[in-house]
């Protein structure tokens, strides 16, 4: 018997994802990916149970361990002034896991929920609240069976939005997309960093690494593009960009 909140896979999927249960009607019950951020259906019949948790949280805390690990700081000596994020999330746990994310990165974040659509009708009024430093424009997308996309264009517009109040790409940094979206109209529309190249899913933490690493990276100096990348889940697959300058100011003395 499955409940509203099971883990489970899909056994036509070879159980390649851990999804949570968000609902059932009848015979076919909605699902969210624990840890990549996929929304699907599926017959009550296909899925398998999971009697034991995922271990998101010791996931998130090894892939926080190694980024700082990354990042270099030498707090004896010098003051940090890392870049504001404003994170804009169309899933609530996502968000809350993000958020969660950016406090054990020590940087400043601050998070809305909006859906997908909402987000272009918003987003300038949020930038102008938060001043940000870096934009993060995410939540559920998917490439449907006719080619057009779930949500790429409430993402796209977004970033149309942001760049009206922002047109530099060092000023305002931009992180857009989800699962599946629309890569290349999101770089066109001024995205720094967008997903996905090869139109598959992205884990649920990706744009806050993206996001984290730039906010505490130095302003004078580019990013080594490749090496960021290849922090997210699934490399530069998953997730693409240009390259792009850090946020953080550093002062001295400490």
């Amino acid at each position: 018997m499955l409940n509203i909140g099971d883990l489970v896979t899909r056994k036509s999927h070879n159980n390649d994802v851990i999804f949570t249960i968000t609902s059932i009607t009848s015979s076919i019950a909605i699902l969210k990916g624990v840890d990549i951020r996929l929304i699907a259906d599926s017959n009550i019949d296909d899925l398998v149970k999971l009697e034991s948790p995922s271990g998101s949280l010791r996931e998130d805390n090894l892939i926080t361990n190694n980024l700082l690990k990354d990042i270099k700081l030498d707090r004896d000596l010098y003051f940090y002034l890392p870049g504001k994020i404003l994170h804009i999330d169309s899933d609530k746990d996502y968000l809350k896991r993000c958020i969660k994310f950016y406090k054990d990165m020590k940087v400043e974040a601050y998070g809305e929920y909006l859906n997908e659509k909402d987000m272009p009708l918003k987003i300038k009024d949020l930038i102008n609240k938060y001043k940000p430093s870096i934009v993060v424009i995410t939540g559920h997308d998917a490439l449907l069976k006719d080619n057009s996309y779930q949500n790429s264009n409430n993402f796209r517009d977004s970033v149309l939005r942001a760049r009206e109040i922002e047109n530099s790409h060092d000023k305002l940094i931009i992180i857009a997309g989800a699962c599946q979206s629309n890569f290349e109209e999101l770089i066109k529309a001024g995205a720094n960093f967008a997903s996905s190249p090869k139109r598959i899913n992205i884990h649920a933490l990706d744009p806050a690494i993206i996001a984290s690493f730039i906010s505490l990276s130095e302003i004078n100096k580019d990013i080594d593009l490749i090496e960021l990348l290849s922090k997210t889940k699934y490399g530069s697959s998953g997730i693409g960009g240009i390259i792009t300058r850090g946020t953080m100011y550093v002062g001295f003395p400490r």
